[in-house]
């Protein structure tokens, strides 16, 4: 059973601890979407340092039809905040590439967004005394939904660990918006939900992540196929130990 109070208080905790190592006095930089992810982030981040600590960062790719969400989240907590619009240098990225005859198929161009995205959450970390949030979850994870070096990378990770049920029970525990913790995930891309292009609900895969069953023998493959070719993205990046008697 999920103890959603003592669970957010430990997580509360761990984020000043966190912080009191590895930034003390920084700020939390957050990409806020307006999807529960970021919400349940940015929550816990104002919980753990401060309003005044944490900073909001808007990043639309062009038009954003769901952009009021992210104003009223950041709005909500109160939190300073910056509108990045990042079409100009994704698109800046695709013109190059095009001058130098490299047309990028379509799984680049989904990725290339969340990683300008990065880039621009780091530039600004990096003025404003920050560390970056990193806000995926450990459903998304799981199955390798999220892209390598933009919205799976950042400094610390507090729903790593925790499936998309309980980082809802944890939204609603600290009294965000209802509908943004609700909210069903989508890249906002394709007009599809997230469920959609999996194939499955994110409660049978919470499920099967916590208890290891799962009813449908056709949704368990799936699943495992998806974890198997996607686990290289958690893992540290791989260095060549030469013998230490070669050197």
């Amino acid at each position: 059973m999920f103890n959603v109070e003592k669970v957010t208080q430990e997580l509360v905790q761990w984020i000043k601890d966190w912080f009191e190592e590895n930034g003390k006095g920084c700020n939390a930089v957050i990409g806020i979407s307006g999807g529960k992810d970021s919400t349940v982030v940015a929550g816990l981040c104002v919980r753990a340092l401060g309003k005044d600590r944490v900073i909001g960062v808007l990043m639309p790719n062009g038009e954003q039809k769901d952009i009021a969400d992210s104003k009223r989240i950041v709005e909500f907590l109160g939190i300073q905040n910056y509108v990045c619009n990042i079409k100009e240098a994704t698109d800046g990225v695709i013109n190059s590439l095009n001058e130098s005859g490299i047309s990028l198929n379509e799984q680049a161009r989904v990725n290339l967004p969340p990683r300008v995205r990065m880039t621009t959450l780091y530039a600004l970390s990096q003025t404003f005394n920050g560390r970056v949030a990193n806000t995926c979850n450990l459903s998304e994870d799981y199955v390798g939904y999220s892209t390598r070096y933009g919205d799976s990378a950042g400094d610390f990770s507090p729903l790593g660990k925790l499936t998309v049920a309980e980082v809802k029970q944890i939204g609603k525990y600290l009294g965000l918006p209802i509908d943004l913790v609700d909210k069903t995930p989508s890249d906002g891309l394709c007009g599809l939900s997230d469920e959609d292009k999996l194939g499955f609900s994110y409660a049978t895969l919470d499920n099967y992540i916590r208890t290891g069953v799962c009813q449908d023998e056709t949704t368990k493959a799936r699943i495992d196929r998806l974890n198997k070719i996607n686990a290289f993205k958690l893992k540290v990046i791989p260095a060549f130990e030469p013998n230490a008697n070669d050197l």
